[in-house]
């Protein structure tokens, strides 16, 4: 009988869940049941402040923004009468939130979380050059984190798929297409402009300048659908001084916050930022790498990485995005105890810190002023580094 339920339940994994339409259900019904969610929780009280909010804030900030920049009014003020917080993305990204933000709320989050998730799906389908069940693999691995980014409906899923598209379709010889996908992110979060390292590795490189420029400026001008020429120098202005503004105000779940909060090191954010530039650009001298695919993969799940353990604004939803370029280094690097032991740290610590698997005491005491969250990332992102500085790609092989 035992043995009998053991080969349903692998038959179960094997038929349904381990396969690309599986995989596909599983995050719809997923990203569905978080936005219904969302949306029949009620209000909670941010208790520092004494705001009432709804538990689909960030989704009111994204829909107003379409309806502040129809109305020529300020992006970056607060409206505390709408939502809390304060708007944080160009004023191109208002513009392509437009179909959402007319909708019902019920239908234009489900639809902005299905983007999200979905984006992020099939990303890791297109991805070059890796086996079916890899990819399954890191869709399971980086799913807790998915859900967490869902549950706040931030875009970080979608900037991870971005990225990750991007990276497809420069394999694939489709410069136009990659600078377009890298372009929008960078109109979305400013730190997707990392991306275009990428380029580096592939020929033609002033053609993909060119396309680079030709996206910045399209999607630049977009607004200009719905406002004249002065009024969009003016919110790119007011966009640039909420910046400005915004980069004093916190440490993040960073590198920088994990150097005060460990070590009591407290030093520049700029200088910790151009030491991290440093060591991302360190494995790039290694020209003769550059030909194997592999060395490439490894610099896309490096980028991923270091984009959120190097920004000050970094917040538990913002992990999805290392979450995945820690899977695509685990499910793609050589296999060994020691990068067996901090994967299965990286999902105990950073993916499941925020849940209830541990006690209030432990995730508010401990986990949140330590910034815990963020340590395996950067563990995992050190041996990476290591591995592309030290690692002859031409002998490196799948597990």
């Amino acid at each position: 009988m035992k043995i009998l339920m053991k080969s349903r339940i692998s038959n179960i994994f094997k038929d349904y869940i381990f396969t690309w339409k599986g995989t596909l259900i599983l995050y719809v019904f997923f990203t569905l049941a978080i936005s219904f969610q969302s949306m029949y929780l009620g209000k909670k009280v941010i208790e520092d402040y004494k705001f009432t909010l709804t538990h689909q804030n960030n989704y009111q900030i994204f829909k107003y923004s379409f309806h502040h920049l129809a109305a020529n009014t300020n992006l970056y003020k607060a409206y505390s009468n709408e939502y809390w917080d304060l708007y944080k993305y160009s004023p191109s990204f208002a513009v392509f939130f437009a179909p959402m933000a007319v909708l019902p709320d019920w239908l234009g989050l489900s639809l902005w979380n299905l983007i999200n998730s979905l984006t992020l799906l099939f990303a890791i389908y297109f991805l070059p050059n890796i086996e079916f069940r890899k990819k399954l693999f890191i869709l399971l691995a980086i799913l807790i984190e998915t859900l967490t980014s869902l549950q706040s409906q931030q875009s970080n899923a979608l900037i991870a798929g971005l990225i990750i598209l991007s990276y497809g379709f420069i394999e694939r010889k489709n410069l136009f297409i990659a600078t377009a996908l890298l372009t929008f992110s960078v109109y979305i979060k400013l730190f997707g402009i990392v991306g275009f390292a990428f380029f580096l590795f592939y020929p033609q490189k002033w053609k993909a300048a060119l396309y680079g420029v030709f996206w910045f400026i399209i999607i630049f001008a977009l607004p200009l659908l719905i406002i004249d020429f002065h009024s969009l120098i003016n919110q790119y202005n007011n966009w640039g001084n909420m910046l400005a503004l915004d980069h004093d105000t916190s440490l993040g779940l960073s590198v920088m916050s994990w150097l005060s909060t460990w070590f009591k090191v407290n030093i520049s954010k700029n200088i910790v930022l151009f030491a991290g530039a440093i060591i991302y650009l360190m494995p790039f001298v290694r020209i003769k790498q550059w030909q194997y695919q592999k060395f490439r993969l490894m610099i896309l799940a490096s980028t991923l990485i270091w984009v959120v353990i190097f920004n000050h604004k970094a917040e538990s939803p913002t992990f999805v995005i290392a979450m995945v370029g820690a899977a695509i280094w685990f499910f793609n690097s050589c296999k060994s105890k020691l990068n067996n032991v901090i994967f299965i740290i990286a999902l105990l610590f950073t993916s499941l810190s925020p849940t209830d698997i541990f006690p209030v005491y432990i995730r508010t005491e401990i986990f949140v002023p330590y910034v815990v969250k963020s340590f395996p990332m950067i563990l995992i992102y050190g041996i990476l580094i290591f591995e592309l500085l030290k690692m002859d790609f031409a002998n490196a092989k799948d597990d």
